[in-house]
């Protein structure tokens, strides 16, 4: 992980490959601060907060090009003042390299 994560780009998941271990998974967080490894390591999710809903929805629609240019796609919760975003690779029930990468690009998003 010497290259920072967040100048790599998402690769495509085709299932049929162990999911990151917990401890795996932990090793990443250090280059996605302020994202929380949940579900025993195979999840990964933040809250952003902003001033209104429309800055928060500005910022998901953001996030919505991002995914799709990276071809990776969290799931996303908002409304007034906030945007929860959480990653998994669904294909593999569990995280991925893929999913810290959006993550640091998300965090960049937001001027992190």
């Amino acid at each position: 992980m010497a290259e920072s994560i967040a100048h790599k780009t998402c690769t495509p998941c085709r299932g049929g490959i162990p999911p990151l271990t917990e401890k795996e998974a932990g090793g990443y967080l250090s280059q996605t601060p302020g994202w929380d490894l949940l579900e025993a390591g195979h999840l990964i999710r933040r809250k952003f907060r902003f001033a209104d809903f429309r800055e928060a929805l500005t910022f998901v629609d953001e996030v919505g090009r991002l995914a799709e240019e990276e071809g990776h796609h969290p799931d996303i919760c908002f409304g007034w003042g906030y945007a929860e975003i959480s990653l998994q690779t669904h294909k593999i029930r569990g995280l991925h390299e893929n999913d810290f990468i959006m993550a640091a690009k998300i965090n960049q998003l937001a001027g992190l």
